[in-house]
C-alpha cells in the first residue's frame, strides 16, 4: 500500500514492482491468471497516464479544448479501472503472491467494449496532436536530444525511445509479457514532437496488449498463500508509463525491510531535461519540461 502511493498515476505498477521484488526473494510463483490481470491493469495505467500527459501538453500550449478532450477520454479509462478494482487512482489490487481481485467473463467483455470506444476517441485526439500545424510549430525541432546523448545521460521510457534507442523493460517478460511480446516504439528525431508521437502510438499498443491479454487469459487462482517474512536481496525493474523504475529490496527475515530504495523514471530523465533547457528560448521551456512527463511526487517522495 505504501509503494502504490509513491505516485498516483503509476500507482498500480509501483505496487506490482514491489510485489515482484518480494516474490523474487521468497521464490513465490504467481498464478498465470494473476500475471495476466497485472498486465491488463498495468496497460490501463499506461493509457490513462499518457492521456493525462497529452492533456497537460495541450494545456502547456494554450490548447485548452484539446486538454479537456484528452482528460474526458481519460475519465473513461478510470471508469474501467474503478469497475474492475474498486479504485480510480490507487487500485490496491496487487499483492504478494498474485492479485486481490478477479475480473469475471462479463467484466472482461464490458472492458473490451469500452476499450473500443476509448480507442476511437483516442484516434480523434491524437490526430490533432500529430497533424495540427500549430502543434507541430511548437514541438518540431525543439529540444532535440541525439541518440548517443540520450543513452549517455541515462534516459528511460519514451524520452529514450524518441531518440532512437529501442529499450522497453516489458521485453524482460515480467507479468504476462513473456506470452504477449511487445516491440519498443521508437522515433529517430529526438525532439519534442518525437516524444509526443511515441506516447501517442503507445496508447494503441497498450490497447492491443489488453485485447491480447483478455483473449489469452487462463482460468485458475488469482493468488497463492505466502507465509513468513522475506530474507534476501534483489533488484527488480519494470516499465512505468514514464520509463524504467528500479526497486532495490533487502530483507533479513524481520517484520520490516532492512532496506528499500526506488529510482523513478522522472529522476532518470532530469539530467537530459537540464541539458535541453540550456540556451533554449523561454517559450520552449514548458514544452521541454513537459515532454519528459515529469512526476514530482515520484521524485520528491
Amino acid at each position: 500500500f505504501v509503494a502504490e502511493r509513491i505516485c498516483g498515476i503509476c500507482s498500480f505498477i509501483h505496487g506490482q514492482t514491489y510485489c515482484q521484488a518480494v516474490e523474487t526473494i521468497m521464490n513465490v510463483a504467481v498464478p498465470p491468471r494473476a500475471r495476466y490481470l497485472r498486465t491488463i491493469w498495468g496497460e490501463l495505467s499506461r493509457i490513462h497516464s499518457h492521456l493525462l500527459w497529452l492533456g497537460l501538453m495541450a494545456d502547456g500550449m494554450g490548447f485548452e479544448s484539446l486538454f479537456m478532450h484528452s482528460w474526458r477520454v481519460r475519465e473513461r479509462v478510470l471508469n474501467i479501472i474503478e469497475a474492475t478494482t474498486g479504485g480510480r487512482v490507487i487500485f490496491g489490487s496487487a499483492k504478494v503472491g498474485g492479485v486481490r481481485r478477479d475480473i469475471d467473463a462479463d467484466g472482461l467483455k464490458h472492458l473490451l467494449k469500452e476499450l473500443d470506444g476509448i480507442e476511437q476517441d483516442m484516434r480523434e485526439i491524437t490526430k490533432v496532436f500529430l497533424n495540427d500545424r500549430s502543434v507541430q510549430d511548437r514541438l518540431c525541432g525543439i529540444g532535440v536530444l541525439p541518440k548517443q546523448a540520450a543513452y549517455d545521460l541515462g534516459c528511460v521510457g519514451p524520452m529514450l525511445r524518441a531518440s532512437g534507442v529501442a529499450q522497453d523493460l516489458r521485453k524482460l517478460g515480467y507479468a504476462a509479457f513473456d506470452e504477449i511480446p511487445v516491440e519498443p516504439i521508437t522515433r529517430p528525431e529526438g525532439d519534442c514532437y518525437a516524444r509526443c508521437v511515441v506516447r501517442c502510438e503507445e496508447l494503441f499498443q497498450s490497447a492491443d496488449v489488453i485485447r491480447r491479454a483478455v483473449a489469452k487469459i487462463p482460468d485458475g487462482e488469482i493468488a497463492v498463500k505466502v507465509a513468513g517474512n522475506p530474507t534476501g536481496e534483489t533488484i527488480t525493474r519494470t516499465e512505468q508509463p514514464r520509463g524504467e523504475v528500479v526497486y532495490h529490496l533487502k530483507a533479513n527475515g524481520a517484520k520490516n525491510l532492512q532496506r528499500f530504495r526506488v529510482r523513478t523514471p522522472t529522476f532518470a530523465n532530469i539530467p537530459a531535461m537540464l541539458s535541453l533547457l540550456k540556451g533554449c528560448d523561454l517559450a520552449d521551456v514548458p514544452m521541454i519540461v513537459l515532454t519528459i512527463d515529469p512526476c514530482i511526487s515520484c521524485t520528491e517522495r
